[in-house]
């Protein structure tokens, strides 16, 4: 597996081996011992799996709030997505920065999202399945949403016509949202 750096630090796409041949293909999307060598530490407790019917339904931008916030491991196994997350972490060089990637079945490319971090993402085509492992169990106290199109972010989602879920409506604003992540040491 091939760990690629991105403008966020911590945020990482990372590419699995895939092997295949005239019956198919077979890749490794997750291995303790694979993440620990590329210094990814992190233990999962919980695989999600999330189905999109339309083009253009956008879910986001979501996070947890510490001490209960949320490592992210994602996937799209059927269709593509446009993923993207905001840093949130108010030490960061980076902070308030977004980025973008398409994950897709085709291309097989998996996000690592550490806490920290907002996160959404867009379906690009039809039918689109995500799967993604997080270190820490859902909390809805802790749940938390900011508005898609945030003036302070400036996501460019490609497009204005998206679908929404009435929760990702009504998200707050960034400057009404509760967020207090800092990332010294690695820790929330």
């Amino acid at each position: 597996m091939e760990k690629v750096e991105t403008k966020l630090k911590g945020v990482y796409e990372l590419h699995p081996k895939v092997f295949g041949d005239h019956r198919g293909w077979f890749m490794e999307t997750f291995s303790v011992k694979v993440f620990e060598e590329m210094g990814l530490k992190t233990a999962f407790v919980q695989d999600n799996h999330s189905y999109s019917g339309q083009k253009g339904t956008l879910r986001g931008l979501h996070f947890q709030k510490a001490p209960k916030a949320q490592t992210k491991l994602v996937r799209c196994i059927k269709g593509a997505i446009l993923d993207v997350v905001v840093d949130l972490r108010k030490d960061s060089p980076t902070y308030l920065q977004w980025m973008g990637v398409e994950l897709s079945q085709e291309n097989k490319k998996m996000l690592f999202i550490p806490k920290g971090f907002a996160h959404g993402f867009l379906t690009l085509t039809q039918d689109v399945e995500i799967q993604y492992k997080v270190d820490a169990f859902y909390a809805p106290e802790a749940d938390q949403s900011i508005r898609y199109d945030d003036p302070t972010f400036k996501v460019d989602w490609g497009t204005d016509q998206v679908i929404l879920s009435t929760k990702d409506e009504e998200a707050p604003f960034f400057l009404e949202a509760e967020h207090s992540f800092v990332s010294s040491g690695g820790i929330l």
